[in-house]
């Protein structure tokens, strides 16, 4: 027996208040992350009594700051969305990140979705007709509600 072919549909898409919560928890999530690290490295320069790094954190400016942060909020895309298909926010939103023909992305698309999160005002581009990113469009990728998603795909998958 044939496979009918699957697309993703519009009632398929994760809603606007679905990827508002995903950023928000995401954002959270990462800083999170950058404080633990943060406090680690800290710790550590107690521990050691590194005069270098105890001077270095304090010294810190808004600069290294930020980018310390745009590695790890990299870091935290990358790697949950190409292991998982989605980060924490999308799990506790039940959401996917998946392509056109509902497989899961390949390492370059999720690369070139979580690079695009940091073209400048990228966050912006959710304020056009539809719930998508510049980073969902330019990485050909979808944000999809899990449970319909999986329904859908059995119905069309079915032998």
């Amino acid at each position: 027996m044939g496979h009918n072919k699957f697309t993703v549909t519009n009632d398929l898409l994760a809603t606007r208040g679905q990827r508002l919560s995903n950023f928000i928890i995401d954002l959270l999530m990462q800083y999170v992350i950058w404080l633990s690290v943060g406090v680690t490295i800290s710790i550590f320069a107690d521990i050691a009594n590194s005069s270098f790094l105890k001077t270095w954190i304090g010294t810190i400016g808004v600069l290294e700051k930020g980018f310390s942060f745009a590695v790890i909020a990299g870091f935290y895309y990358y790697l949950t969305e190409l292991y998982f298909s989605r980060s924490i926010a999308k799990f506790l939103t039940q959401t996917y990140v998946i392509m056109k023909d509902g497989s899961k992305p390949n390492y370059k698309s999720i690369l070139k979705r979580t690079l695009c999160r940091f073209i400048p005002f990228e966050a912006f581009s959710f304020l056009s007709g539809t719930a998508e990113g510049w980073h969902d469009s330019m990485s050909e990728t979808y944000v999809v509600k899990k449970h319909e998603f999986e329904k859908q795909k059995r119905i069309i998958i079915l032998p």
